[in-house]
C-alpha cells in the first residue's frame, strides 16, 4: 500500500492538469512568527494551527507590515487576527462580508455581520465592508486579497450563486498592480470541477486556476503545505473522518504590473 500511494497521487495530479505547477514555500518572517505566537489569540484558534499551518501560508502569500489586505468573508476570524498583527498599525485590513449574509445566522450563532463588527473592534486596524457577494470591491487598492476555505462557497445558494467571472474581476480591480490573490480551498476529485461545491464543499484546483486566470491574473505557484494524500476526495469536508484534515491547495495569483 505504501508503494501505491505516490503513484495514485501522481495520477491524480496529472489528471487535474497541475503536474507542472510549482510548489512554493517561503520562510516565515519575524512579523509572521510573532503574529502566530501572539498569546492573545483564542485557544480555539491556536488548537487548529498544527493542521492549518498559518505561518507557512502567510509567508507563501508574502504579507508584510504596512500592507493593505482584503479578506473575503472572514468568518470566525482565524486569519483575521493573524493578518492584522502581520500588517501592524501602519497596515489596513478590509473585512469583506457579503451584504446578503449580514443578518443571517445559524441557530445559536451570531450573524456574520455581528461577527465581522466584533472582529474589527477586536483587532483595531480592520474595517468591515458590506458589498454584494458578487462584488467584493475594496474601498481602496490593496496589496493582497485573501480567500481561505470559501472560494467554493460563493457559487452556492447561501451566497447568492455568484457569477465567478464577475467576482474575480472585482478582485482584480481591488488590487494594486503587482498585487497578490491567495486562494486556499478543498481539492475535489479529478474531473469534478465545480460540481461539488454545495455537497462536498470542494472545488477542483484546476477549475479555480482557469477561472482566475480568465480574469487577467497570472498564476505564480502553489503551496502544498496543506496537502493530504490520504484524502481520496470522496467525502464531504465536514465528515468526521476527514474534517480538519481534508486535502487542500493554496494558489497564488498576481495582477500584472
Amino acid at each position: 500500500m505504501a508503494v501505491r500511494i505516490p503513484a495514485l497521487l501522481a495520477a491524480s495530479v496529472l489528471a487535474a492538469g497541475l503536474a507542472a505547477l510549482p510548489a512554493l514555500a517561503q520562510k516565515p518572517t519575524p512579523a509572521i512568527e510573532a503574529a502566530v505566537a501572539d498569546k492573545a489569540r483564542p485557544d480555539a484558534d491556536t488548537k487548529r494551527d498544527a493542521a492549518r499551518k498559518p505561518a507557512e501560508i502567510v509567508a507563501f502569500a508574502g504579507v508584510k507590515p504596512g500592507m493593505a489586505v482584503e479578506e473575503l468573508f472572514p468568518g470566525g476570524g482565524y486569519y483575521t487576527r493573524i493578518l492584522s498583527k502581520v500588517v501592524g498599525p501602519k497596515g489596513k485590513l478590509f473585512l469583506m462580508t457579503p451584504a446578503e449574509m449580514k443578518d443571517r445566522a445559524r441557530p445559536g450563532s451570531p450573524t456574520p455581520g455581528a461577527t465581522s463588527e466584533a472582529l474589527a473592534k477586536e483587532v483595531g486596524n480592520a474595517t468591515v465592508v458590506w458589498q454584494p457577494a458578487a462584488n467584493p470591491l475594496a474601498p481602496e487598492k490593496v496589496d493582497v486579497v485573501w480567500c481561505t476555505d470559501n472560494y467554493h462557497d460563493y457559487r452556492n445558494p447561501g451566497f447568492g450563486g455568484v457569477d465567478m467571472a464577475k467576482f474575480n474581476k472585482a478582485v482584480f480591480d481591488s488590487l494594486k498592480p503587482g498585487g497578490v490573490y491567495i486562494i486556499e480551498d478543498y481539492e475535489a476529485a479529478a474531473g469534478a470541477g465545480a460540481t461539488q461545491t454545495n455537497t462536498f464543499h470542494r472545488i477542483e484546483s484546476a477549475t479555480v486556476k482557469q477561472e482566475v486566470e480568465a480574469a487577467g491574473f497570472k498564476f505564480e505557484g502553489q503551496s502544498d503545505a496543506l496537502k493530504n494524500p490520504a484524502d481520496d476526495h470522496t467525502l464531504a469536508i465536514f465528515n468526521p473522518m476527514i474534517r480538519g484534515h481534508a486535502d487542500q491547495y493554496v494558489l497564488k495569483f498576481r495582477k500584472p504590473k
